[in-house]
């Protein structure tokens, strides 16, 4: 059976993947003791049968290869949950959330400049407040006063600092397609967030020894390099010559991920396979030519050893150096594996390597399996081993040209898939733009970058962002081809769609090949779920502390409030938003409400301005689309919609009480969303003789003391109140006067800092409200 073990890989895979999608974690020793009985029987069985391949012991070897498969999966759960278990215990304890802790350590990773200060991950090594507890890695953020844009010191990975820290528990939004950003701290080991308080600061060393320090180190010097050499007024595509050289992608603009999702060239932005491989491949040549030219070395080793351990050697530090992501470790265990083979002079099939580098990854780390980048950089390896006759063609460029085509076409297959039941769209143009991108970046732009990064001359980052630059314009004229967009489809749809793929990519000659396309079918269609006529869907999305609202009907959609701007390269808009309208599969507002200016309200009016085509815009404030105004109202699929404030006499009121107000009816219900009125708004509403009473209020102004008085929650009197909040937000929102105050009125309470996005669904029978934390639970989830 050792010529099948490689094929356990996969059940290994499936059994991490159940772990972390689940609710809770499983009992780690059950599953690993049914693992060890099941490897035990099957040695049990191999020595009594001998060779259990021979035609006579067949059904024996049915059987050992089921058990082989259930021991592999079982040994993946166990793995993962012991993983989970172990880096779950390190904490912060609930008791220490918001208070000040004098800890000193070590800044690791690459800090990041976000306009207002700095972010950086922090080992822990001394914890000098008597009694606390704090993990041993926390993300921290280390503000710059508003007086002095340039009051913080430069911070270098490898510096020793002492700080006093406030710290939070891991949190994150829980949205419908929405990044788990829990699930990602968890991943890369760090447990807590917080940020430096102000007030003095020590540093304590200016560099330590350590190789994670000293690896980040040189990473950030490559990146000062680039700064220098390429100023970014005049070099807007200098951040993507940094990702290409040392894997940081926080330094392209967030503007440019919509063009490179438009034209299916993200892949392109991480170091990946292929550039791991050209930068190995180039270096073990040279050592290996060099090696030839000294008799000595050839007596003593041969060459050919002397490039394939070179190679190797580049490989982990250039993996390093890029920031050791998915598709750099990927490579990196493949070819060490290949070229251990080659080392011992075995030969290894490339879909054992393929194997074994996939199962080194989850070994290292069993939460890889949640990233989309995990299954896209794997599978199209796959599809490239499994179409392999076409890349070993050689001859006259035709032949190359096809060859060339048939790699471009499975990888597109091959990760069409996941694309739709991700992000339920795919590029059209993507062959098209990848023709052209993938050999420049690859084989020209990149080497150019890499070559800039070692040696003093700017000239050679020059000419990289200069053909990069002709790169660019042709990607924004094929950004601007339409995408194909699909709901999202079930998870079932997946397992035929994948057969269909390798029906697709079978040899000519396959009896069945056309039925792959026809297997595909079902992820391509899926028509989702709809709203009934005279219903309405209204979801309250989580965007940490600001406020973002959807609502649909049978054939329209409309957004209130595009959500808080959380930095200059990023908001709710383009993080929140568009991923959960992409996951309903709309592709247009027809109505966006902007309740007032503030940036917690309208900090992502431009990301989707920019993303969706939006066929009407009201706002409060003058300048923003029209004015929203008291009086107006419209019937969409038999929902009514009002606005009932601000009025045209409303003028003297401030900015959050000038906050439009929308009534939705439907099936009997009525929502109201307020946006940040006050009491002075609240009392005019209340005057003017409107009917309040609704089924669900949004709180104003998140449950700020200054709203929701009295008078109005009981002209309101909800059944269900909802507080669009941050988790342990500075502002101390919701007052707990104000809590008490629904309580009071018997409202059932609601929060998206405890209870994830909130999906109302007004209906016949009643509204109905989901929380996403509990329909969306995983293990990790507030721990």
């Amino acid at each position: 059976m050792v010529h099948r073990v490689h094929l356990a890989v996969l059940p290994f895979a499936a059994g991490i993947l159940w772990v972390q999608q689940s609710a809770q974690l499983p009992a780690w020793p059950l599953w690993l003791t049914v693992s060890v009985v099941a490897g035990a029987t099957i040695a049990a069985l191999a020595g009594s049968t001998g060779d259990i391949r021979q035609p006579g012991a067949l059904p024996a070897h049915r059987f050992v290869s089921v058990l082989l498969l259930l021991a592999a999966f079982c040994a993946g759960v166990a793995w993962s949950a012991w993983r989970a278990e172990q880096r779950l215990a390190d904490r912060l304890d609930e008791a220490w959330e918001g208070r000040d802790v004098v800890v000193s350590g070590v800044v690791v990773g690459l800090p990041n400049d976000f306009g207002r200060g700095e972010g950086f991950e922090f080992a822990v090594d001394t914890v000098s407040t008597a009694g606390a507890v704090v993990p041993r890695r926390l993300q921290l953020n280390w503000y710059r006063p508003a007086a002095r844009a340039d009051v913080l010191p430069e911070l270098q990975p490898g510096q020793r600092w002492q700080f006093t820290v406030r710290l939070k528990r891991p949190h994150g939004g829980v949205n419908v397609g929405g990044f788990d950003y829990e699930a990602w701290l968890l991943g890369r080991g760090i447990r807590a967030t917080g940020y430096v308080r102000p007030g003095p600061a020590a540093l304590l060393a200016a560099t330590v020894w350590q190789p994670e320090a000293l690896i980040a180190r040189s990473r950030a010097a490559v990146r000062a390099h680039f700064e220098r050499a390429l100023p970014a007024a005049d070099h807007p595509w200098r951040g993507i010559l940094v990702a290409l050289a040392i894997g940081d992608q926080r330094a392209i603009d967030g503007g440019l991920w919509t063009v490179f999702n438009k034209t299916g060239v993200t892949h392109l932005l991480s170091v990946s396979g292929l550039h791991v491989t050209l930068v190995a491949g180039l270096f073990g040549a040279a050592v290996g030519g060099l090696w030839r030219r000294v008799p000595a070395l050839v007596l003593r080793w041969p060459a050919q050893k002397a490039g394939l351990l070179a190679a190797g050697a580049m490989a982990l530090c250039y993996s390093l150096l890029a920031g050791f992501g998915v598709p750099a470790q990927r490579t990196l265990y493949m070819l060490w594996v290949a070229l251990a083979a080659l080392l011992a002079a075995r030969n290894v099939a490339a879909d054992r390597v393929w194997a074994l580098a996939l199962g080194v990854v989850l070994v290292f780390d069993p939460w890889s399996v949640l990233a989309p980048g995990f299954w896209l950089s794997f599978l199209a390896v796959g599809a490239l081993l499994y179409i392999g006759k076409a890349q070993r063609e050689t001859g006259g460029w035709r032949r190359q040209l096809r060859a060339f085509g048939a790699v471009q076409w499975a990888a597109t297959l091959v990760t069409l898939p996941v694309l739709l039941f991700v992000f339920q769209q795919f590029s059209l143009v993507s062959p098209l733009a990848n023709a052209l991108a993938v050999p420049l970046v690859s084989f020209v732009v990149t080497p150019l970058a890499l070559l800039g990064a070692v040696i003093p001359w700017d000239g050679v980052l020059i000419a990289a962002h200069w053909l990069l630059d002709l790169l660019m314009h042709f990607l924004f004229w094929c950004a601007d081809w339409p995408l194909w967009q699909a709901a999202p489809p079930p998870v079932w749809s997946l397992l035929p769609a994948l057969a269909g793929v390798v029906l697709a990519l079978a040899p000519s000659g396959v009896p069945v090949k056309g039925l792959g396309f026809a297997l595909l079918l079902p992820l391509l269609f899926w028509p989702g779920e709809g709203v009934p006529f005279g219903e309405a869907r209204i979801d309250v999305l989580d965007v940490g502390q600001g406020q973002a609202v959807v609502v649909r009907t049978a054939n329209r959609v409309l957004v209130y409030d595009p959500g808080p701007r959380y930095s200059p390269d990023a908001d709710a808009g383009q993080r929140v938003l568009l991923p959960f309208l992409r996951a309903q599969g709309v592709d247009r507002i027809d109505r966006l409400i902007v309740s007032h200016a503030d940036a917690d309200h309208a900090g992502g009016l431009a990301a989707l301005q920019s993303a969706l085509p939006v066929g009407d815009l009201l706002s409060s404030e003058a300048g923003i689309g029209r004015a929203c105004l008291a009086g107006e109202g419209w019937r969409w699929d038999g929902v009514e919609f009002a606005l009932l404030h601000p009025a045209v006499d409303d003028a003297d009121l401030g900015k959050n009480d000038r906050s439009c107000v929308l009534s939705v009816r439907s099936s009997g219900q009525r929502v109201l969303l307020v946006g940040d009125i006050e009491a002075a708004a609240e009392a005019r509403l209340a005057a003017r003789g409107d009917d309040l009473k609704a089924d669900l209020l949004l709180v104003p102004h998140h449950g700020a003391r200054t709203s929701s008085s009295v008078p109005f929650v009981l002209a309101v009197d909800p059944a269900h109140a909802v507080f669009s909040v941050g988790y342990r937000n500075r502002f101390g929102h919701p007052h707990p006067g104000v809590v008490d105050r629904y309580e009071a009125v018997g409202a059932r309470l609601w929060r998206t800092d405890r209870d994830g996005a909130l999906q109302l669904a007004m209906r016949p029978d009643g509204l109905q409200v989901a929380a996403r934390r509990e329909v969306q639970r995983r293990y990790w989830h507030g721990r």
